[in-house]
């Protein structure tokens, strides 16, 4: 065979693998629900993207009670996103009121969400909503999160009022 052929053999089977995987990869990435985001994308430099990275992995890894690990990675967690003392006032609450001290509940949300509401003083505020059901009539609570501007650290957090 010459080297011509060959080369156009390899083109068209590299072709039809490229279009078959194309055709197949939609189906595989399909979201489960209709509320699901098909995309997923982030900006390290921006706090509130910071505060949604964390809740996220968080809420994951409070999910996973089957996963012996992840107990350990919520602290993980903890410790790498908040500050010493966000993480102190993490505990006081855990401690006087026997329930997490990130989500201000005793169970996990089904969903969240985060908006930046605002800054100033070297700080970003961000509004963490925790949804706790599915349905139309899903109870919803509201976190706000302070970060730190130059860190992006978790500086405080709150239920709103």
């Amino acid at each position: 065979m010459s080297v011509r052929s060959r080369t156009t053999l390899f083109t068209a089977l590299a072709l039809a693998a490229g279009l078959s995987l194309a055709a197949v990869t939609p189906a595989l990435a399909r979201p489960s629900t209709a509320r699901a985001t098909a995309v997923a994308q982030g900006d390290a430099h921006n706090v509130t993207q910071h505060v949604a990275d964390f809740y996220g992995a968080y809420i994951d890894a409070v999910w996973a009670t089957g996963d012996k690990s992840a107990g350990a990675e919520a602290k993980a967690l903890c410790a790498f996103y908040l500050s010493p003392a966000a993480r102190q006032k993490v505990a006081a609450y855990e401690s006087e009121e026997h329930a997490d001290g990130i989500l201000f509940a005793q169970n996990a949300p089904v969903r969240w969400q985060v908006a930046y509401t605002g800054s100033g003083a070297g700080h970003a505020t961000s509004r963490v909503t925790l949804t706790w059901s599915d349905g139309p009539h899903a109870e919803l609570t509201r976190i706000d999160v302070q970060s730190d501007l130059r860190t992006l650290k978790i500086t405080d957090l709150k239920p709103a009022g």
